[in-house]
């Protein structure tokens, strides 16, 4: 568990870096670009609706996990738009409160336990 947790911090870490290099230079309105590459049906395109899939996967995971509450369901959004910058910081401190368990971790403490 130590080992994932060094990767999500160093992820997080270099994501962010990224980020605000990728803004300063670009500016900070991704949504135009990303959508403009699918419908231009490019590889970035393809890429991005992949990616896309994956964002939506996470977020259903994340309001999954919180029984589809209103915290769970706003987790969800907040994963689909944050990404990964959401999602290593949640699995983080969700490794923490499973306390290495990574059956906790991924189900949630009442599903693993029940």
């Amino acid at each position: 568990m130590a080992v994932f947790r060094v990767f999500l911090v160093l992820f997080f870490l270099c994501l962010g870096g990224y980020t605000v290099v990728v803004g300063m230079n670009y500016g900070w309105n991704l949504l135009p670009l990303f959508f403009a590459d699918i419908v231009a049906m490019t590889w970035a395109g393809q890429f991005n609706l992949d990616f896309m899939g994956f964002l939506a996967l996470s977020a259903l995971w994340l309001a999954w996990r919180h029984d589809f509450s209103a915290s769970g369901l706003a987790l969800g959004v907040l994963g689909f738009f944050g990404g990964m910058g959401v999602l290593t910081v949640y699995l983080l401190v969700a490794s923490f409160d499973a306390k290495g368990d990574p059956k906790v971790l991924l189900l949630g403490r009442r599903r693993a336990n029940g």
